[in-house]
């Protein structure tokens, strides 16, 4: 099973907080740094979890861009797109809890083109769009012409919502329609993004990340796997999307488990 990804590939600073922020005042932490960006951790799952995985998307000819994309390719993941101009980096600040909130700078991976594409890069069995790449032009044209040709090769879609915030900031009315364009075979998405975008117009398999609550996959309720310790809940939704598509709500689930109870979105530690 071959599952391509498009959207980021980010350097990912994980500054995990061993307490509350002092204002002008320092805070202990545990920061580690590696590839992340919500299509390269499905892409990197995907590989983990048995599948062949290719990420498709524009990354940086900067030293960020170059160590990004090194880890990636270590960790099994084929990439394919242009590469130029400054890579996108997050910083993903994690509370004692777990919690995570992102700061985001995305970089180059915003400005890939419907030109760029090679239609051979979009020949898979599942295609998987992040959300991210709906959001704003060029790479909107680019993901929806990528939908477009790996449909035609007969791949089933994806799209994850990626992130409510995001959504709200960029104009919920052609985020919207960009998702309708695409007609994913399958969304992604917690529930304020479910909110946030609604299910009309959409004939899609909807499962809905819930966090330690669980999942509903179609309807279906599952809780979460129980877990010693959680960590860090960066990227457990990107794991459990990546378990859903290569063995369905099983491995999702053992996927999302697995994820958060390590730092960082990878499925190995960002620094090996």
């Amino acid at each position: 099973m071959l599952i391509c990804a498009l959207g980021d590939l980010t350097l990912d600073v994980v500054v995990r907080l061993s307490g509350p922020v002092a204002p002008d005042g320092d805070v202990d932490a545990e920061i580690s740094i590696g590839p992340g960006g919500q299509a390269a951790n499905v892409a990197a799952w995907a590989a983990a979890l048995g599948a062949e995985a290719r990420f498709v998307g524009r990354t940086g000819s900067d030293d960020a861009g170059t160590l990004a994309r090194e880890k990636l390719a270590a960790l099994g993941v084929e990439i394919a797109g242009p590469v130029g101009d400054r890579n996108g980096t997050i910083c993903s600040l994690v509370s004692p809890s777990g919690e995570r909130s992102m700061a985001s700078d995305r970089g180059a991976a915003r400005e890939l083109r419907p030109d760029d594409l090679d239609p051979a890069w979009l020949a898979c069995d599942h295609f998987h769009v992040s959300g991210y790449a709906l959001m704003v032009d060029p790479v909107r044209r680019a993901a929806l012409r990528a939908v477009e040709l790996a449909r035609r090769q007969g791949a089933r879609i994806s799209v994850d919502l990626s992130s409510w915030s995001a959504i709200r900031d960029s104009g919920e009315d052609a985020f919207r329609e960009a998702v309708r364009a695409a007609a994913p075979d399958v969304v992604f998405a917690n529930e304020d993004e479910e909110r946030l975008v609604g299910r009309t117009a959409l004939d899609a398999t909807w499962i809905l990340k819930r966090g330690p609550r669980g999942c509903s996959f179609d309807g279906v309720e599952r809780d979460a796997l129980d877990v010693e310790r959680i960590l860090d809940t960066t990227g457990a939704g990107d794991a459990l999307a990546a378990g859903w598509i290569v063995g369905g709500p099983d491995l999702a689930l053992e996927a999302a488990a697995r994820c958060v109870q390590r730092v960082g979105a990878m499925p190995i530690p960002s620094a090996a």
